[in-house]
């Protein structure tokens, strides 16, 4: 499967191979052309001391939205290199959406940016935190 024969279907299939991803919850909503959507329900388990959700869900939405973003010009088999995050403001509602947009790339790498929202029915969705990470396609096939 090359890049430009993977779809959102078989993101979606990658996805439910992440035993994380059923944990957490994550669905994919958007892949294709340079850039990725993952949306999380918040619920109380994702939570922190105050209420909010846990930083460490955040940063999981930013690295599993930036290497998505980099599968649709990459290919499947792609792993993140390193990313960095910055928190903004605490997150709280009904779900996070994680979108993530490649800046650029070569035929082995890609350079991404994400930014997580938090979302609720009755206001405006609050940026949450940005990141941007790197990620280089790897030489073993999905599953081996």
């Amino acid at each position: 499967m090359t890049a430009s024969t993977l779809d959102i279907d078989s993101a979606r299939k990658v996805l439910d191979a992440q035993p994380f991803a059923a944990l957490v919850g994550t669905e994919i909503t958007a892949f294709g052309d340079g850039a990725a959507t993952l949306v999380i329900r918040i619920r109380p388990e994702l939570g922190q001391q105050f209420g909010f959700v846990h930083g460490g869900v955040l940063s999981y939405a930013a690295d599993n939205a930036l290497t998505f973003a980099a599968g649709t010009v990459l290919g499947p088999n792609v792993l993140t290199g390193g990313f960095t995050i910055t928190y903004l403001r605490p997150a709280a509602g009904t779900r996070l959406r994680a979108e993530a947009t490649v800046t650029g790339s070569t035929r082995r790498q890609a350079v991404v940016h994400c930014e997580i929202y938090a979302e609720g029915p009755d206001r405006e969705p609050v940026l949450c935190a940005v990141a941007q990470g790197t990620t280089r396609t790897v030489e073993r096939a999905l599953g081996a």
